[in-house]
């Protein structure tokens, strides 16, 4: 077969069948070798495409490397990742979801100096190119709960959520004993007045914990995030501005309650736009556990406060 009439397509498919054939083990030029098939959408087409890799764990991270074998571009696949993170990675022995990063800089440097020593093969495709070769990192998406696995920033970023949440049900609640005229029902022989004062207090600690929150992830998280999984761009950027609108309503309940006056006030006001900011805060909440909590635990563990 000459040069100009090989079929790489063609050449792909043979080994993607043998691959699935044999359990993973494929002969001739790659027999011996550890591969994955690594199913992305394509970018542009929007179709599931199929691509045999060389299958690495560095330090017990799942990883293949962009190397095209030194060609002078990135193949394909690889900017499928860029626009859509979410793969499909078959091993041979299992097939699991997961969502793929990038990491660069020092980061990508080290992985790969690691790489080589397992591949030596891939420090030679490096010098064919004067691209640098991206390591694309592979974080298994998990549908239950993993005892084993340590927490990550994304289960941090939940169990924040989850105590803002409780926070918000507890300041509505009483609202909704202000609205109803039930305050003295709290607790016994309390004035209304005085639960006012509380939910004010309630109020201000939400509402701190929410502006602190939110500061972190537009300061912090979401930068790395960008970096680290380009695809999440655009959510990212429309969760900024959905922390801007949150901000914003937050700022508007925070001066109701704090306007607050028994007897004078209008009560009514004040639930109706705390169930407005209940109802858009835990809007943005499901939205951005669904998109970033698998990338964020992708990037680490979560900070322990217990000596502190």
């Amino acid at each position: 077969m000459t040069e100009e009439s090989f079929d790489f397509d063609e050449f792909q498919r043979q080994i993607i069948a043998e691959f699935r054939a044999n359990d993973g083990r494929v002969g001739g030029m790659f027999e011996g070798s550890t591969l994955a098939l690594l199913t992305t959408v394509g970018a542009r087409t929007g179709l599931r495409r199929t691509s045999p890799l060389a299958y690495l764990e560095i330090d017990g991270q799942p990883l293949v490397v962009a190397s095209a074998m030194g060609a002078p571009t990135h193949p394909a696949w690889y900017h499928n990742i860029r626009h859509n993170p979410a793969v499909t990675v078959e091993t041979g022995t299992e097939t699991y979801d997961a969502i793929a990063g990038i990491p660069v800089g020092e980061e990508r440097d080290a992985l790969f100096r690691k790489v080589v020593e397992q591949a030596p093969g891939f420090g030679d495709y490096q010098t064919r190119t004067t691209r640098v070769l991206p390591v694309v990192t592979l974080h298994r998406i998990r549908t239950v709960p993993d005892a084993d696995r340590a927490r990550g920033l994304g289960d941090f970023l939940v169990e924040g959520h989850d105590w803002l949440r409780s926070e918000l049900v507890e300041l509505r609640r009483q609202v909704d004993e202000i609205y109803e005229g039930r305050a003295d029902a709290v607790t016994i022989d309390r004035r209304p007045d005085d639960l006012a004062q509380q939910m004010r207090r309630r109020c201000l600690e939400f509402c701190g914990a929410l502006e602190q929150h939110h500061t972190g992830e537009n300061m912090g998280a979401f930068p790395m995030l960008a970096q680290r999984f380009p695809a999440l761009a655009p959510e990212l950027a429309k969760l900024g501005e959905e922390h801007a609108v949150v901000a914003r309503l937050q700022g508007e309940i925070r001066r109701l309650v704090d306007g607050y006056v028994s007897g004078e006030s209008d009560p009514g006001r004040l639930r109706d736009e705390l169930e407005r900011l209940a109802s858009e805060l835990e809007a943005h909440f499901a939205y951005e556990e669904r998109t970033i909590v698998t990338a964020l635990n992708a990037m680490g563990p979560a900070p322990d406060f217990s000596g502190t």
